[in-house]
């Protein structure tokens, strides 16, 4: 299990404490090696799929150990132990959090300095925060992402079946394919032949196309229904399909379709609102938000 950042803090101190001057990248090392966190626990990625998160707790504990003037940076991507750090570490309490670095001025100074102020960062605010500003973002992100997917997918279900069609087309477009709207889909919206409710170019080109089979449907769409639509893409010499619906599939269904000689995708209900929230179907953006970094190489020329 990945530590949570406050737990890296005093084992973080500790290590610095023989006074010498430590790269950040030997200190991921050392600490990852040290607390037990595997190798797979490594590659663990923040939502943003940027950094490790394991990475990420280690740096936070730094910028909070620097703010509190247990830490030095001599030089980019270096920390070393300050006297007070060292005084700290004279008689080392039970562990080193937040609440603890409350104990010093410097630290509350920065917690509480004014948006306006360069200064200013978004941190936690109570002591028992175990996540990072960035993770903390993350959790934010997921969970309005998810009761965004949740309105969605109600609000597909109670439409009509034309309208859910045209939808299917439209996200298809917006996810590349097709081309425009106008030249994208044909017989959307007509009586299914033979199992099959649309087709739509793979690409601007027309190259090869995709048979769609659309379903607004209440349980588990089973494997025998996905069968009628393998049998109808056979019938049209058809290599490639995709089974959109607004419920779920069952196990079996899903695993007849891994082994066949066409490719036929499924996508449930659940997924079919992640893709129009990601390809911005049926929503608006309300707001943005940029997390920047620092541009090393920029200040590369000062050292």
């Amino acid at each position: 299990m990945i530590p949570d950042f406050q737990s890296i803090m005093l084992p973080f101190l500790q290590y610095c404490g023989d006074g010498n001057d430590h790269s950040l990248t030997e200190i991921i090392d050392i600490l990852g090696e040290k607390m037990g966190v595997s190798a797979d626990e490594r590659k663990e990625l923040l939502t943003s799929g940027r950094q490790s998160r394991f990475d990420n707790r280690v740096y936070w504990a730094t910028v909070y150990l620097k703010k509190a003037g247990l830490l030095d940076a001599p030089s980019r991507g270096h920390v070393m132990i300050t006297e007070r750090g060292r005084s700290v570490l004279k008689n080392p309490p039970d562990k080193v959090n937040i609440k603890y670095l409350r104990n010093f001025d410097e630290f509350n100074s920065w917690r509480s300095s004014s948006p306006g102020d360069e200064m200013s960062v978004a941190t936690p605010d109570a002591p028992e925060t175990m996540e990072t500003p960035e993770e903390a973002l993350d959790a934010a992100y997921q969970q309005l992402r998810g009761a965004l997917a949740d309105g969605i997918l109600e609000k597909v279900r109670t439409s009509t079946p034309s309208f859910f069609e045209r939808l299917v087309v439209e996200l298809l477009v917006a996810m590349g394919y097709g081309g425009s709207r106008k030249d994208a889909g044909e017989r959307i919206g007509q009586s299914g032949d033979e199992g099959i409710d649309g087709i739509i170019k793979e690409d601007r080109l027309g190259l090869d196309v995709i048979y769609i089979q659309a379903k607004r449907w209440e349980g588990s769409v089973g494997r025998p229904e996905v069968q009628k639509f393998v049998g109808a893409l056979q019938g049209q010499r058809a290599r490639k399909g995709v089974f959109i619906t607004t419920s779920s599939f069952t196990k079996d269904a899903a695993e007849y379709v891994k082994h066949l000689d066409s490719k036929v995708i499924l996508i449930d209900g659940l997924r079919l609102a992640q893709f129009m929230v990601d390809f911005n179907v049926g929503v608006s953006p309300v707001s943005s938000y940029e997390v920047k970094r620092i541009d090393t190489d920029y200040f590369a020329d000062e050292e």
